[in-house]
């Protein structure tokens, strides 16, 4: 394997990448490095966590003219979350490059202000596909002399429906440009528009790395709607995650299901297009400190996600193809770590799980719920115990003794209150440490 200096990089840049930890070049920067760097247009196809980001974004810093203001490198992604993720990598790798500014440019966030340092002097922009047609709309940003252009994740940018914008954003660019194009699947639609717009672009297909078969164990647990969020509940008491991302279908569905989720004492919180900024902003903040175990998802506000720790996937309803199913069980087994994907799958969702299978070209196996865990040894002892979450064990108690009085029944959900207040306040108070065993679940005891 080559190091990051035989691939072309200066000293200078190999000597920040050894700052942040990062010693040896990825399969995809090792392929793609030599290629960006020599001018060729690339298409690369590779999976979320195999380092992709870096391959694109270190060679187009090594090529970078600072003394030139208008902007020279567009990233277009899909989400802002992974707009976000891409600009904080850049800044990182150009704190040493104080000459070359950066803007990230993104629904959301006041327009104002990103109008304002595009009046200045800007070197690289990322950002989103509707917010950069606005601004090219407006007139406050000008590609005219572009000379880098990055489509990462494509697949989902297209399948999300962005096609119509890309398009009006790569017309706007010179023909001469160099064009980058990033993507985990090759759908028709993606070919198509590296056709039109890539000039004899140079192809790598990295699979040493796929994440779907080697990093994450996954299952499929067949139930029915009405009982899918007991389900839920009970894999999640029984596998107690560090973290876990639950994928809803609708915005609708994630709220309701959080809702509900928060009502039975579990730690969770909501991201999906209909919170402001500041608010999806605030919720990732709260799940990367760990201070929510459980966060509930809609497909496009999570795209982008990197998350460290996330230990579990629930795809609470099943996607509809497999770039989603291969998107969302990205989310955990990253950064050579391995995780967990869970699909709950009713007897209507047989044809998605088929087409999920026949594109992973493998059969997913099925888990039952008395077999998700080992079971303790001690299962009557175990059984004697108060619930994992001190609503439900009330529900449960009350449902079993049918002889207790309302009062008692009272008693007992305000005595699973302060308990389930006193266990969260130990939780908080707790460093950010992967835990083991129940100590897991903050505020579960």
């Amino acid at each position: 394997m080559q190091n990051f200096l035989q691939l072309g990089l200066s000293q200078k840049t190999v000597q920040t990448l050894k700052m942040n930890g990062i010693g040896q070049p990825t399969p995809i920067q090792e392929k793609a490095i030599p290629m960006i760097l020599n001018d060729k247009d690339v298409i690369a196809q590779a999976q979320t966590g195999t380092g992709k980001t870096l391959a694109f974004i270190l060679p187009i810093i090594e090529k970078l003219v600072p003394e030139q203001t208008h902007p020279q490198a567009l990233i277009i992604a899909p989400t802002r979350e992974l707009a976000l993720q891409i600009t904080a990598e850049v800044k990182r790798l150009t704190a040493e490059h104080e000459e070359i500014h950066v803007l990230a440019a993104y629904g959301g966030q006041d327009v104002e202000r990103q109008i304002k340092k595009l009046q200045g002097k800007v070197h690289i922009v990322i950002g989103t596909p509707g917010r950069l047609t606005d601004h090219l709309n407006r007139g406050t940003l000008k590609l005219s002399n572009l000379s880098y252009l990055v489509l990462d994740e494509a697949d989902q940018m297209l399948h999300i429906g962005f096609l119509e914008e890309v398009e009006a954003i790569i017309s706007r660019t010179p023909a001469g440009r160099q064009t980058l194009l990033f993507s985990a699947t090759m759908p028709g639609q993606v070919q198509a528009l590296a056709r039109q717009y890539m000039k004899k672009p140079e192809h790598i297909h990295v699979r040493g790395t796929n994440v779907t078969l080697d990093e994450v164990k996954q299952y499929v647990v067949e139930t029915t709607d009405r009982a899918k969020q007991e389900t839920l509940c009970q894999f999640i008491d029984l596998y107690r995650p560090f973290l876990a991302i639950i994928f809803c279908r609708t915005k609708r569905r994630a709220s309701k299901l959080n809702e509900a989720l928060k009502s039975l004492g579990y730690e969770s919180d909501e991201l999906h297009g209909d919170l402001s900024q500041s608010k999806r902003e605030q919720v990732m903040a709260r799940f990367r400190q760990a201070k929510i175990q459980l966060l509930v998802a809609t497909d496009v506000a999570a795209r982008g996600l990197d998350v460290e720790g996330v230990t579990h996937v629930f795809n609470y309803d099943i996607p509809h193809d497999t770039e989603s199913y291969i998107h969302r069980i990205g989310r955990t087994g990253r950064a050579g770590g391995t995780g967990i994907a869970m699909t709950f799958a009713t007897p209507r969702d047989s044809f998605y799980l088929k087409q999920i299978e026949k594109g992973i070209k493998g059969t997913i196996k099925r888990k039952a719920l008395e077999t998700a865990v080992d079971r303790p040894k001690k299962s009557v002892e175990r059984e004697q115990e108060p619930s994992a979450h001190p609503k439900r064990h009330a529900r449960q108690a009350s449902a079993t003794r049918g002889t207790n009085t309302q009062s008692e029944r009272r008693r007992e959900r305000s005595s699973s209150t302060r308990q389930q207040g006193q266990s969260r306040g130990q939780g908080r108070r707790q460093q950010r440490t992967r835990p083991s065993g129940s100590a897991r679940r903050r505020g579960r005891r």
